[in-house]
Protein backbone atom coordinates (compact mmCIF):
# COMPACT_ATOMS: atom_id res chain seq x y z
CA UNK A 1 0.00 0.00 0.00
CA UNK A 2 1.01 3.73 -1.01
CA UNK A 3 2.29 5.66 2.27
CA UNK A 4 -0.51 8.25 3.79
CA UNK A 5 1.07 11.68 2.21
CA UNK A 6 1.53 13.80 5.32
CA UNK A 7 -1.32 16.53 6.63
CA UNK A 8 -0.75 20.34 7.92
CA UNK A 9 -1.86 18.56 11.07
CA UNK A 10 -0.44 15.37 11.75
CA UNK A 11 -0.80 14.14 14.81
CA UNK A 12 -0.93 17.55 16.32
CA UNK A 13 -3.31 18.27 19.77
CA UNK A 14 -5.66 20.53 19.74
CA UNK A 15 -8.21 21.63 21.86
CA UNK A 16 -11.81 22.82 21.12
CA UNK A 17 -14.42 24.19 23.52
CA UNK A 18 -17.49 24.43 22.47
CA UNK A 19 -16.26 21.45 20.10
CA UNK A 20 -20.05 19.76 20.23
CA UNK A 21 -21.65 22.86 19.05
CA UNK A 22 -22.76 23.65 15.47
CA UNK A 23 -18.94 25.59 14.31
CA UNK A 24 -17.45 23.84 16.83
CA UNK A 25 -18.60 20.34 14.89
CA UNK A 26 -17.33 22.03 12.02
CA UNK A 27 -14.10 22.68 13.23
CA UNK A 28 -13.31 19.20 14.61
CA UNK A 29 -14.29 17.62 11.04
CA UNK A 30 -11.81 20.40 9.75
CA UNK A 31 -9.29 19.55 12.09
CA UNK A 32 -10.06 15.58 11.36
CA UNK A 33 -9.40 15.90 7.95
CA UNK A 34 -5.64 17.45 8.62
CA UNK A 35 -5.33 14.65 10.71
CA UNK A 36 -4.76 16.28 14.29
CA UNK A 37 -6.04 14.71 17.65
CA UNK A 38 -9.00 16.94 18.90
CA UNK A 39 -9.73 17.27 22.59
CA UNK A 40 -13.03 18.30 23.94
CA UNK A 41 -14.00 19.58 26.79
CA UNK A 42 -17.87 18.77 27.80
CA UNK A 43 -20.12 20.08 30.16
CA UNK A 44 -22.71 17.56 30.06
CA UNK A 45 -22.12 13.96 31.36
CA UNK A 46 -23.74 12.42 28.14
CA UNK A 47 -22.35 13.20 25.07
CA UNK A 48 -24.97 15.54 23.00
CA UNK A 49 -26.71 13.48 20.10
CA UNK A 50 -25.77 15.53 16.93
CA UNK A 51 -22.14 15.36 17.68
CA UNK A 52 -21.02 12.92 15.53
CA UNK A 53 -17.69 12.07 16.44
CA UNK A 54 -17.82 10.72 19.28
CA UNK A 55 -16.20 7.71 18.74
CA UNK A 56 -13.78 9.09 16.48
CA UNK A 57 -10.10 7.25 17.39
CA UNK A 58 -8.92 10.75 17.26
CA UNK A 59 -11.31 12.24 19.00
CA UNK A 60 -11.35 12.65 23.09
CA UNK A 61 -14.68 14.11 24.68
CA UNK A 62 -13.41 15.09 28.44
CA UNK A 63 -16.93 15.17 30.18
CA UNK A 64 -18.13 17.33 33.16
CA UNK A 65 -15.90 20.10 32.76
CA UNK A 66 -17.11 23.79 33.49
CA UNK A 67 -15.05 26.34 32.34
CA UNK A 68 -16.37 28.24 34.50
CA UNK A 69 -14.48 26.84 37.28
CA UNK A 70 -11.08 28.04 37.52
CA UNK A 71 -9.96 24.37 38.85
CA UNK A 72 -11.88 22.37 36.39
CA UNK A 73 -10.26 24.05 33.56
CA UNK A 74 -6.73 23.87 35.28
CA UNK A 75 -7.43 20.07 35.84
CA UNK A 76 -8.78 19.47 32.33
CA UNK A 77 -5.79 21.18 30.48
CA UNK A 78 -3.13 19.50 32.79
CA UNK A 79 -4.40 15.95 31.30
CA UNK A 80 -3.74 17.31 27.52
CA UNK A 81 -0.46 15.91 26.20
CA UNK A 82 1.86 17.72 23.88
CA UNK A 83 -0.92 20.53 23.37
CA UNK A 84 0.08 22.62 20.06
CA UNK A 85 -3.16 24.25 19.71
CA UNK A 86 -6.33 25.60 21.33
CA UNK A 87 -9.30 26.67 20.11
CA UNK A 88 -12.09 28.75 22.10
CA UNK A 89 -15.41 28.87 20.70
CA UNK A 90 -17.36 28.29 24.49
CA UNK A 91 -19.24 31.18 25.12
CA UNK A 92 -22.64 32.64 25.26
CA UNK A 93 -25.40 35.53 24.17
CA UNK A 94 -28.06 37.51 25.29
CA UNK A 95 -29.57 40.55 24.14
CA UNK A 96 -31.33 43.50 25.73
CA UNK A 97 -31.14 47.20 25.71
CA UNK A 98 -28.84 48.70 28.40
CA UNK A 99 -31.87 49.79 30.81
CA UNK A 100 -33.02 46.33 30.58
CA UNK A 101 -29.65 44.58 31.00
CA UNK A 102 -29.06 43.91 35.16
CA UNK A 103 -25.52 43.78 36.83
CA UNK A 104 -25.99 39.72 36.89
CA UNK A 105 -26.99 39.55 33.03
CA UNK A 106 -23.69 41.69 32.60
CA UNK A 107 -21.32 39.69 34.47
CA UNK A 108 -22.83 36.53 33.14
CA UNK A 109 -22.39 37.55 29.63
CA UNK A 110 -18.44 38.09 31.29
CA UNK A 111 -17.80 35.18 32.50
CA UNK A 112 -19.14 33.19 29.67
CA UNK A 113 -17.10 34.63 27.30
CA UNK A 114 -14.11 36.35 28.63
CA UNK A 115 -13.73 34.77 31.83
CA UNK A 116 -13.19 31.09 30.35
CA UNK A 117 -11.15 32.72 27.34
CA UNK A 118 -9.15 33.71 29.56
CA UNK A 119 -8.39 30.58 31.72
CA UNK A 120 -8.33 28.55 28.78
CA UNK A 121 -5.74 30.33 27.26
CA UNK A 122 -3.66 30.75 30.11
CA UNK A 123 -3.34 27.10 30.92
CA UNK A 124 -3.32 26.04 27.08
CA UNK A 125 -0.11 28.17 27.66
CA UNK A 126 1.33 26.35 30.47
CA UNK A 127 1.00 22.70 28.58
CA UNK A 128 2.13 24.18 25.02
CA UNK A 129 5.59 25.66 27.32
CA UNK A 130 5.68 21.76 28.32
CA UNK A 131 6.40 20.33 24.86
CA UNK A 132 9.60 18.95 24.25
CA UNK A 133 9.36 17.43 20.77
CA UNK A 134 8.12 19.20 17.58
CA UNK A 135 7.73 22.33 16.33
CA UNK A 136 8.01 25.46 19.10
CA UNK A 137 5.18 27.18 20.49
CA UNK A 138 1.92 26.92 19.23
CA UNK A 139 -1.19 27.99 17.83
CA UNK A 140 -4.26 29.69 19.81
CA UNK A 141 -7.75 31.13 18.09
CA UNK A 142 -10.59 32.53 19.95
CA UNK A 143 -13.89 33.63 18.49
CA UNK A 144 -14.83 37.13 18.94
CA UNK A 145 -17.77 38.64 17.29
CA UNK A 146 -19.18 41.21 14.57
CA UNK A 147 -21.07 43.19 17.48
CA UNK A 148 -17.72 43.73 19.09
CA UNK A 149 -16.18 45.71 15.98
CA UNK A 150 -19.42 47.17 14.93
CA UNK A 151 -21.77 48.63 17.04
CA UNK A 152 -24.86 46.61 17.60
CA UNK A 153 -28.08 47.93 19.38
CA UNK A 154 -29.48 46.15 22.12
CA UNK A 155 -26.71 43.77 23.06
CA UNK A 156 -24.32 45.78 25.42
CA UNK A 157 -23.45 43.00 27.55
CA UNK A 158 -22.57 40.71 24.67
CA UNK A 159 -20.87 43.67 22.87
CA UNK A 160 -18.48 43.72 25.90
CA UNK A 161 -17.43 40.75 26.71
CA UNK A 162 -16.35 39.81 22.82
CA UNK A 163 -14.88 43.18 23.16
CA UNK A 164 -12.66 41.94 25.82
CA UNK A 165 -11.90 38.74 23.95
CA UNK A 166 -10.41 40.64 21.16
CA UNK A 167 -8.35 42.60 23.85
CA UNK A 168 -7.47 39.48 25.16
CA UNK A 169 -6.41 38.08 21.96
CA UNK A 170 -4.43 41.75 21.26
CA UNK A 171 -2.44 41.22 23.95
CA UNK A 172 -1.51 38.07 24.28
CA UNK A 173 -0.77 37.78 20.36
CA UNK A 174 2.59 40.56 21.84
CA UNK A 175 3.03 39.01 25.07
CA UNK A 176 3.47 35.02 23.16
CA UNK A 177 5.40 36.44 19.88
CA UNK A 178 8.70 35.54 21.65
CA UNK A 179 7.88 32.06 21.88
CA UNK A 180 6.14 31.37 18.81
CA UNK A 181 2.54 31.12 19.84
CA UNK A 182 0.61 33.21 17.94
CA UNK A 183 -2.91 34.39 19.04
CA UNK A 184 -5.45 35.37 16.81
CA UNK A 185 -9.36 35.72 16.63
CA UNK A 186 -12.01 35.90 14.49
CA UNK A 187 -14.93 37.84 14.69
CA UNK A 188 -17.70 36.13 12.99
CA UNK A 189 -21.70 37.94 11.99
CA UNK A 190 -24.80 35.96 12.86
CA UNK A 191 -23.49 32.29 11.74
CA UNK A 192 -25.66 30.21 9.57
CA UNK A 193 -26.43 27.86 12.25
CA UNK A 194 -30.39 25.87 12.52
CA UNK A 195 -30.89 27.55 16.18
CA UNK A 196 -30.22 30.95 14.75
CA UNK A 197 -32.27 30.15 11.70
CA UNK A 198 -35.28 29.49 14.06
CA UNK A 199 -34.41 32.37 15.88
CA UNK A 200 -34.85 34.63 12.66
CA UNK A 201 -36.82 32.81 10.13
CA UNK A 202 -37.26 35.74 8.03
CA UNK A 203 -33.57 36.70 7.71
CA UNK A 204 -31.84 36.35 4.75
CA UNK A 205 -29.76 32.82 5.73
CA UNK A 206 -27.74 33.24 2.47
CA UNK A 207 -25.54 35.95 3.99
CA UNK A 208 -24.76 34.68 7.02
CA UNK A 209 -21.41 32.91 7.19
CA UNK A 210 -21.33 28.98 7.31
CA UNK A 211 -19.57 26.68 9.99
CA UNK A 212 -17.59 25.07 7.38
CA UNK A 213 -16.10 28.44 6.06
CA UNK A 214 -15.62 29.70 9.38
CA UNK A 215 -13.87 26.12 10.17
CA UNK A 216 -11.61 26.35 7.49
CA UNK A 217 -10.27 30.45 8.51
CA UNK A 218 -9.75 28.59 11.97
CA UNK A 219 -7.40 25.70 10.85
CA UNK A 220 -5.92 28.21 9.14
CA UNK A 221 -4.86 29.84 11.47
CA UNK A 222 -4.09 26.90 14.10
CA UNK A 223 -1.42 25.35 11.75
CA UNK A 224 2.20 24.67 12.21
CA UNK A 225 1.87 26.51 8.84
CA UNK A 226 1.43 29.95 9.81
CA UNK A 227 4.07 31.73 10.85
CA UNK A 228 3.46 34.82 9.91
CA UNK A 229 -0.70 35.97 11.16
CA UNK A 230 -0.72 37.11 14.67
CA UNK A 231 -2.58 39.58 16.20
CA UNK A 232 -5.05 39.33 13.81
CA UNK A 233 -8.70 39.72 14.69
CA UNK A 234 -10.27 38.69 11.08
CA UNK A 235 -13.95 39.90 10.58
CA UNK A 236 -15.89 36.71 9.07
CA UNK A 237 -19.08 38.55 7.92
CA UNK A 238 -19.77 36.26 5.31
CA UNK A 239 -22.07 38.86 3.27
CA UNK A 240 -24.52 39.79 6.32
Amino acid sequence: MPKLQPMPMDDQTVVVTGGTGALGTAVVARLLQDRARVIVPVLERETPHRFPFAGHERVKLVHDVDLGDEAQVIEFYEQVPALWGSIQIAGGFAMAPLAETSMDAFEQMWRMNVATCFMCCREAVARMRLRSTGEPGGRIVNVASRAALVPAAGMVAYATAKAGVVALTLALAEELADEAIYVNAIAPSVIDTKANRDAMPHADHSRWPKPEGLAEQIVALVRPSNTCVRGAVIPTYGRG
